[in-house]
């Protein structure tokens, strides 16, 4: 372990500048025009994993973006079979002005390396291939089987990722998976998750008379399909916070009184929050602390609205269309496609007389929970520890990664998710980044996996 340590130690800057070289990819899996770029980085992770050792190294069409897959399975059939999974699309980088370097070219600030990619998903990607690179070159060899498995669809594409998955169950097949997509609770406390939202994704339409109404001979007339919008989005909470949409809550299961008090070990972090977010004050479920709401309730979010006349100046108009995206946080127990009919039927139900809605399901994934006994999580848990030097708390995750629950089902293997990313990482907007150090000690944690991992 020393010399797989000190061979880290001496390959930073190398690992570095090809961490560089990854994150000036412009992988925008949302944007079709990014393709190019999406399969150049594709080609260059195969070079770089068939150029450490591993075999069967190639690019895999999913029918929509394409996949990396390689693999090392000489460690015997006595030893398990760990497939790391990771996603090397990224998010559109707009808006381009609230950056302060630019979003493709990575630039290192107190710490941390700025650049659309960093903290979502290619570092702590490029943490697991560099932990092997360093057992091969040390050891010639790995204590386990291995199996990567990178997508590029996981921000915005075709969605056929999932179905690769599903009809390539032999090929894929493992024991657990090791995921490094998630971050911890705050920049000093490592943690293990064992627990994701899942979500349900939608978009409703409504539309008016056949055309844009002049204010003036039709205002207090027609129903206004903005308003009407309005009056939906006000109805889809009461006022304590919950969800207002009937049956929503049927499925949910309670949070136990012991986790309720594991979870009360953690404290309140309301004001940290508040300050956090500049905000004076949090919103949500009445009787349930921040907490709890994020991890083990459900939520449902409006994320975008439109409608009507928005350029500078006055248009005195009834917009005759618009709409909104939404979607629901859900867990355990919760199933996508049920939570979207429910809220469906109740948007259909409150929205005024005058005005028609078309609600359309656009994505979902299932919720996670792995046992907390779960020995790959708590090797896991103990590599996070030794790296770090501090202990690993155990919490769930209020967010989602929809492949989880597809590596469940189709290979019947839990997903391990030992995160390095930060609150203050960014993801998903302007400014994104990766702690250095946490570039580095994760790879040392890594590596105590890979080598804990051969005694499960």
């Amino acid at each position: 372990m020393d010399t797989a340590l000190k061979y880290l130690e001496e390959n930073r800057k190398r690992h570095q500048e090809l961490m560089f070289e990854c994150l000036r990819m412009e992988t925008v899996s949302a944007k079709s025009e990014k393709e190019g770029e999406i399969r150049r980085c594709g080609d260059w992770l195969v070079k770089l994993v068939a150029d450490m050792g591993f075999e069967n190294a190639a690019l895999q069409e999913t029918g929509g973006l394409p996949a990396v897959y390689a693999d090392w399975l000489h460690a015997g059939a006595d030893k398990p079979t760990i497939l790391v999974y990771g996603h090397f699309d990224v998010q559109p980088p707009e808006p381009l002005d609230l950056w302060e370097t630019p979003p493709f070219e990575p630039t290192i600030r107190d710490g941390r390396v700025f650049g659309r990619g960093t903290a979502d998903d290619k570092c702590q990607l490029l943490i697991h291939v560099f932990a092997l690179e360093a057992l091969l070159k040390i050891d010639g060899k790995l204590p386990i089987n291995i199996k990567l498995f990178f997508e590029s669809e996981e921000e915005g594409g075709t969605g056929s990722t999932p179905k690769f998955v599903e009809e390539h169950r032999d090929l894929l097949a493992c024991d657990a998976v090791m995921l490094s997509d998630t971050a911890w609770m705050d920049e000093e406390n490592p943690v293990m998750m064992y627990g994701l939202r899942g979500i349900s994704y939608f978009q409703a339409d409504f539309k008016g008379p056949n055309r844009d109404l002049h204010s003036g001979r039709f205002g207090g007339v027609v129903q206004n399909p903005i308003e009407a919008m309005a009056t939906v989005i006000a109805r889809l909470h009461d006022e304590k916070g919950r969800i207002a949409v009937p049956t929503i809550y049927n499925d949910v299961v309670p949070i136990s009184p012991e986790e309720r008090a594991e979870l009360a070990k953690l404290g309140d972090n309301t004001e940290e929050t508040k300050r956090y977010l500049a905000v004076d004050a949090l919103a949500g479920e009445e009787g349930y602390s921040p907490f709890e709401r994020n991890w083990a309730r459900p939520a449902l979010d409006v994320h975008g609205i439109w409608g009507g006349y928005q350029d500078e100046g006055s248009k005195t108009v009834i917009a005759s269309k618009c709409g909104f995206k939404a979607s629901m946080r859900l867990v355990p127990n919760q199933e996508p496609k049920k939570v979207f009919e429910a809220c469906k039927t109740f948007i259909e139900e409150v929205c005024p007389k005058g005005v028609q809605v078309n609600v359309e399901f656009y994505h979902g994934g299932e919720p996670l929970m792995v046992p907390i006994d779960n020995p790959y999580l708590r090797c896991a848990q103990k590599s996070l520890e030794k790296a770090f030097d501090k202990p690993a708390l155990l919490i769930r995750e209020g967010a989602s990664v929809p492949i989880t629950a597809t590596f469940k089902d189709a290979l019947g293997a839990l997903p391990i998710l030992m995160g390095f990313d930060v609150p203050t990482g960014n993801i998903h907007a302007p400014n994104e980044n990766f702690i250095l150090e946490h570039f580095f000690k994760g790879m040392e944690a890594a590596l105590h996996f890979y080598r804990d991992a051969a005694t499960v």
